[in-house]
């Protein structure tokens, strides 16, 4: 089974200690600037976000079917069985397609950086093994975050609902939106008023891309005609070049 998240934005109470424990992990600054900045990038891989007097929280969605592994040219990001969607540096070349796949806007660049590196959570991928909590829900002082399998956390989600349904939106988050995710949300108002995409699609993307894909053979060899057509007429300018000398 595939482990997941829950985050239940009605118990979040803004304390940032979900950031702080990622920061730790990922060895990466950590300070009051920092803390204010509310949004994901190279050095802040979950940000806690503020609307009025609520909270929501952005990380990697770890998509079921994640469209940034579907055009990572090199397979530098996997969807794992066990849930998460890793990153391999080594084997990154920079094309920074799944910035543009992601529907979540949650690949971040290392800009500055002399040999910039993709950054993303990866589920705290490395303690899936022993099932044991992320980081971030480990942190949390008040079980807004919590760490299980997806099947299991998807049944408390809904029992959360049933028994106490003047307080959540009757909709659980990451259940359907892209072919369903690996981060799952609770609120207790519409999920577009704290901040998350409710205009995705709830097919997977990558079916898009296999669709697009299925042209590419018609585009490759239309690209092969042309090519060698602007290749025959380059030398053939030259072999008339040539021949003009002569005379």
């Amino acid at each position: 089974m595939a482990r997941a998240v829950l985050y239940d934005s009605t118990l979040c109470v803004g304390c940032r200690q979900c950031e702080e424990a990622c920061a730790t992990r990922w060895k990466l600054p950590y300070n009051d600037k920092i803390a204010a900045e509310e949004k994901i990038s190279a050095h802040k891989l979950t940000a806690i976000r503020t609307f009025g007097e609520r909270f929501s929280r952005k990380m990697c969605m770890h998509c079921q079917d994640p469209a940034c592994a579907s055009v990572c040219p090199v397979a530098a990001l996997q969807k794992t069985s066990a849930g998460p969607v890793v990153y391999d540096e080594s084997r990154c070349m920079g094309c920074r397609y799944c910035m543009v796949a992601c529907p979540f806007q949650v690949p971040t660049y290392e800009w500055e950086a002399r040999l910039p590196r993709v950054k993303k959570c990866d589920l705290c991928a490395d303690r899936v093994p022993t099932k044991e909590q992320t980081r971030c829900s480990e942190a949390c002082p008040t079980g807004a975050s919590i760490t299980g399998e997806r099947d299991e956390l998807i049944k408390e989600a809904r029992k959360r609902i049933a028994e106490k349904p003047g307080e959540y939106h009757p909709k659980v988050y990451g259940i359907e939106e892209v072919g369903g995710t690996s981060v799952l949300i609770l609120s207790a108002v519409p999920f577009d008023k704290i901040g998350y995409n409710t205009n995705v699609e709830k097919t997977a993307l990558p079916q898009y891309t296999w669709n697009a894909l299925q042209h590419i053979p018609d585009v490759v060899m239309m690209g092969t005609v042309l090519m060698g057509g602007i290749y025959w007429i380059s030398h053939r300018k030259e072999a008339v070049a040539r021949e003009e000398g002569r005379r």
